[in-house]
């Protein structure tokens, strides 16, 4: 088992930055790989961003690239996502997950490839 608690979330102004975070506890971190994912009222669940377990490999939603940034610190057993000029749109609750590393092959991408979950986190950006 792997217990995730997601912090950093708030109210943001449009072009403002939130840095999100992902403690893991229960087993050992960097045997994970990691996701992001948001959802907003009355829509499905969307990937964010996703990182291995080593931390070296990662990948983006379109939605993501250039503004935000997915990393973690496997000593210290956290993911971070760094997410810079938010837009309204970006408004929704932001999930962080695990799955052991390499039950999928690549990064997984879908929410269905994780086992793990976070209780999410809720970013508001105003405009």
């Amino acid at each position: 088992q792997v217990q995730l608690v997601e912090s950093g979330g708030g109210l943001v102004q449009a072009g403002g930055s939130l840095r999100l975070s992902c403690a893991a506890s229960g087993r050992t971190f960097s045997r994970y790989d990691m996701g992001w994912f948001r959802q907003a009222p009355g829509k499905d669940r969307e990937f964010v961003a996703a990182i291995d377990g080593s931390g070296l490999s990662t990948y983006y939603a379109d939605r993501a690239k250039g503004r935000f940034t997915i990393s973690r610190d496997n000593a210290k057993n956290t993911g971070n996502l760094q997410m810079n000029s938010l837009k309204p749109e970006d408004t929704a609750v932001y999930y962080c997950a695990a799955v052991r590393t390499g039950v999928v092959d690549g990064i997984p991408i879908w929410h269905y490839e994780y086992d793990y979950w976070g209780q999410g986190t809720q970013v508001t950006v105003s405009s």
